[in-house]
């Protein structure tokens, strides 16, 4: 049974950073591509950002490309999103997803086959 874990959630405000880690068990993900969404109140969930197994391709959704920057460590099973400069509109509950496909590199939620119970991020002054 595979698990994954999100933390690091909380609230800040505008301009501050945030860490969010992501643990996975059940199994050792080494080449799977890894990914972040989140999921906004009354809105759907959507793609912030993606990472192949070797942390050699990422990509970002244009909201929060230049301020957030995903990475993995594969030997911890763990995966980050650290975002900086933070705005109101980043608040949203935030996913994180394994997909089945080694080295694809994508936006859609289809493509992810484990997620996360999600961690709360609330940017508010």
């Amino acid at each position: 049974q595979v698990q994954l874990v999100e933390s690091g959630g909380g609230t800040v405000q505008p301009g501050d950073s945030l860490k969010l880690s992501c643990g996975a068990s059940g199994r050792t993900f080494t080449d799977e591509t890894m990914g972040w969404f989140r999921q906004a109140p009354g809105k759907d969930r959507e793609f912030v950002a993606g990472i192949t197994w070797d942390a050699g391709g990422t990509w970002y959704a244009s909201s929060v490309k230049g301020r957030f920057t995903v990475s993995r460590d594969n030997a911890k099973n763990l995966m980050y999103l650290q975002m900086n400069s933070l705005k109101p509109e980043d608040t949203a509950v935030y996913y994180c997803a394994v997909g089945s496909i080694s080295g694809l590199i994508t936006t859609l939620l289809k493509d992810f086959d484990f997620w996360g119970q999600g961690t709360q991020v609330t940017v508010s002054s």
